[in-house]
């Protein structure tokens, strides 16, 4: 045994140095100037897969949304590379049926998260398909990006956004997904019943009426199980004249400067947070 352990290891030692490869320095260097987040919103594993990438030339250091412009412009002079713009990404929400306008249909006595609330029979909101507004996804976002309403409705501040799909892996209903901040047009619902079930259930769901498809670039908006639903391959084409014409401005324009933006035919949003201007 003492023979075979000392065989062993000497053809582990000859391996070592035979089959060794040198690491780039430079990964040490980019990773120490990465936030250390590991939060993989940059589409990587963490910092150093990053790192890695942005080394070898298969990723730009602007592909880390949490890093400062200061941080990245130190990466690209250390590599003496240009850096190589990324749009912005951030978490969308598919709800605006608050407690003022999506009524509960039963009360929920127990643990005060949204995971454990929706194992009871859905969670006891009249929309199936809607926020149970516990704020798991406020819990579980590490960078402070998502606060809640005073009717109990996830808001995400896309400044603080750092697209890292917390909030997106934690809802048990789904209603996060991450995009371009570019895709400007957007279905603030979930709800596929038919349109006078889903009024019944929330005052701001789509019903499918399909004027958002009439009045928007053909192609662009299609109506499927009850809801709109956006061909962003065709984002180019998107503008707020889809919106206007929307009974309960179930669907919106995220507009840069004045936040959520409902349509002209639209009933005023109540449910959308006083920390978010809504334009009418």
């Amino acid at each position: 045994m003492a023979v075979l352990g000392v065989g062993l290891s000497a053809i582990l030692a000859i391996a070592n140095k035979t089959l060794h490869v040198e690491e780039d320095p430079r990964i040490d260097a980019v990773e120490s100037l990465l936030p250390g987040a590991n939060c993989g919103a940059c589409g990587f594993a963490g910092c150093r897969a990053l790192a890695e990438q942005v080394v070898a030339g298969g990723a730009s250091p602007a592909a880390c949304s949490v890093s400062s412009k200061e941080d990245v412009a130190a990466i690209a002079r250390l590599l003496g590379i240009e850096v190589r713009a990324c749009e912005k990404r951030v978490a969308r929400v598919a709800c605006a049926g608050g407690t003022d306008v999506a009524a509960p249909h039963s009360d929920y006595i127990g643990i005060e998260t949204c995971r454990a609330a929706a194992l009871v029979a859905g969670g006891g909101k009249s929309c199936p398909w809607g926020c149970l507004g516990y704020g798991d996804c406020m819990q579980a976002c590490r960078f402070g990006a998502i606060t809640m309403s005073d009717h109990r409705l996830p808001v995400v501040a896309e400044n603080q956004c750092t697209a890292c799909g917390a909030c997106v892996s934690v809802c048990p209903k789904s209603l996060f997904e991450i995009h371009p901040v570019s895709h400007r047009l957007w279905v603030a619902c979930r709800n596929r019943a038919s349109g006078k079930l889903a009024r019944t259930q929330c005052d701001v769901a789509c019903i499918g009426c399909g004027l958002c498809k009439k009045d928007a670039a053909e192609g662009l908006i299609e109506i499927s199980n009850n809801l709109a639903v956006i061909n962003y391959d065709r984002n180019e084409e998107a503008s707020p004249n889809a919106i206007q014409r929307c009974p309960t401005g179930a669907i919106v324009w995220m507009d840069e400067t004045r936040g959520v933006v409902i349509g002209e035919s639209a009933r005023k949003a109540v449910a959308t947070p006083k920390a978010e201007e809504v334009a009418r």
